[in-house]
């Protein structure tokens, strides 16, 4: 086989199609643990950084040119659109909310207006950052949160260990809560449709917090949101891959959602993982991020066995089970990519 090009590489593992090897990247691969990043932020709060086009795509381009990752991701925040829907938070230094939603009256509030109007900075941050890549045939990602880690956040004000405000809604004013997703999922569908017209060539919707739920409760309250979303993106035009943190236990309801990639967490036994969603998917994933942290060649030994474990899916793109922590050794993040381009 001819080597493809980096965005070749990327999409046809997306769409399960033949490739030479897995191409890689890494799930919050721009951040603290670049000297580069933390000089690019000197000065700026981090929404600062998101709202400013030329400093948001320094960002994002530095990890393609500094650790070696083979696809970019949108430097932006899961909370980014919410501002758009009227709702004031700050991070501090995650997000909190000025006023949790905790009512009909509060959903209702929440402004549903077309992406491109609100947060226009985000679009002009893809369309440059497409520019830039053409020529390196370097593929785009774009990304959002999933509805129910947003309303976690949004119910309960800030973050938590178990999302207990959520939880007593979901249990006790259910109608409230399929509300406020039904408004979420409106505005991620439109966020992400407008991302792809915009220029990401895949999409990511991460759901951080729905490994809090049981398998029944997840396909009650997740499953439907996830395949409504999958069902309404332009998925011809950009794969849809889908993360679940702490979802080990769903992951036959993962593969109903319809994503073209199920991207696990390192808790998942990966080559199990794979064989059971075989044909259906591809998968991404999954080395704990904690395990940058060892020698290089202890590194390339997990990459050749994640290689070998992600063979029995439609398709495997190298990647961490979470993202990038903020001690995270530079020289470990290299070491991962160096042995994923190795590898033959």
């Amino acid at each position: 086989m001819s080597e493809p090009t980096r965005s070749e590489r990327f999409l046809r593992a997306c769409r399960g199609e033949p490739v030479d090897r897995p191409p890689v990247w890494l799930m919050r691969q721009a951040g603290r643990y670049l000297p580069e990043y933390r000089a690019a932020r000197a000065g700026v709060s981090f929404l600062e950084a998101c709202r400013d086009v030329d400093r948001a795509v320094e960002i994002s381009l530095q990890p393609l040119r500094l650790v070696g990752t083979e696809a970019v991701i949108l430097f932006s925040d899961i909370f980014i659109p919410v501002l758009g829907m009227g709702v004031d938070l700050d991070f501090s230094p995650g997000p909190v909310i000025a006023r949790p939603i905790r009512t009909l009256v509060d959903v209702e509030k929440l402004d549903v207006a077309d992406p491109r109007g609100t947060v226009p900075y985000v679009f002009e941050i893809l369309r440059r950052l497409r520019s830039e890549l053409a020529a390196e045939q370097v593929p785009l990602l774009g990304f959002a949160g999933a509805p129910f880690t947003l309303a976690a956040y949004l119910v309960e004000g800030k973050g938590s260990k178990d999302f207990g405000a959520l939880k007593r809604m979901m249990y006790r004013e259910p109608a409230l809560l399929h509300a406020l997703l039904d408004r979420l999922t409106e505005m991620t569908v439109a966020y992400l449709n407008a991302q792809i017209e915009a220029g990401a060539q895949a999409v990511q919707l991460f759901d951080t917090w729905a490994g809090l739920l049981s398998a029944a409760d997840y396909r009650e309250w997740i499953l439907p949101v996830h395949q409504t979303i999958a069902r309404r993106l332009h998925r011809d035009a950009a794969p849809l891959i889908l993360y679940v943190n702490g979802g080990a236990h769903v992951l036959d309801a993962m593969i109903e959602a319809g994503a073209e990639v199920l991207s696990l967490d390192w808790r998942v036994d990966f080559a199990e993982a794979s064989r059971r969603i075989g044909k259906r998917a591809a998968v991404q994933g999954n080395l704990d991020p904690c395990a940058l942290a060892a020698e290089p060649a202890r590194i390339a030994a997990w990459v050749r066995e994640l290689r070998e474990a992600g063979r029995a899916a439609r398709g495997h793109v190298l990647n961490l089970g979470h993202g990038c922590l903020p001690e995270t050794p530079v020289e470990g993040v290299r070491a991962f990519t160096e042995a994923a381009r190795s590898l033959q």
